[in-house]
């Protein structure tokens, strides 16, 4: 028989106390009212076996999901700026997913839209008075954008710098 098993949960079964990321916990998979449930933990909290536990296993608890980065947008206009100066076809695309961001997040504003030789561009402002910028609106499909953003996300270049905090 397969059952479908959920992950870890966040709080002992029996305690209702946080399991702590790194501890070592039990878990255990039991038959109540025709469902299979996970039930976890805490070591010291483990009341041993029961009568309709189907099967049991001791895992050390993961870390809290990653704090998800915040974008730096000045560090994201001042690329778009390098890429739209000196654009290759990569670069270019580059700078107009940046571009997208930066209109989202009210950086960049659009002034007006332009049509040369059947082109269309964009005449684009900085919010603090930069530019104009001027770029091809590509007019790229969503699954190019997501792959492009995937790829500036995992260079980790446009990520806000983390702050310690003194204890």
């Amino acid at each position: 028989m397969d059952y479908l098993i959920k992950s870890i949960g966040k709080n002992c079964a029996g305690t209702g106390e946080p399991l702590l990321p790194g501890s070592r916990c039990r878990s255990v998979l039991v038959e109540r009212d025709g469902q299979v449930l996970r039930l976890d933990f805490a070591e010291k909290n483990w009341p041993g076996q029961c009568e309709d536990m189907i099967g049991s296993w001791v895992c050390i608890v993961p870390d809290g999901p990653k704090k998800k980065q915040e974008l730096d947008l000045e560090t994201c206009l001042e690329m778009f700026t390098q890429l739209i100066e000196q654009p290759n076809r990569v670069q270019e695309k580059m700078a107009y997913v940046l571009a997208l961001l930066l209109l989202k997040k009210h950086r960049l504003i659009l002034e007006q839209t332009r049509v040369e030789e059947e082109q269309e561009y964009l005449v684009l402002q900085g919010s603090l008075g930069e530019g104009p910028f001027e770029m091809r609106n590509l007019k790229l499909d969503d699954q190019e954008i997501v792959q492009l953003q995937r790829e500036m996300i995992e260079s980790g270049e446009f990520a806000s710098p983390q702050t310690e905090h003194a204890a």
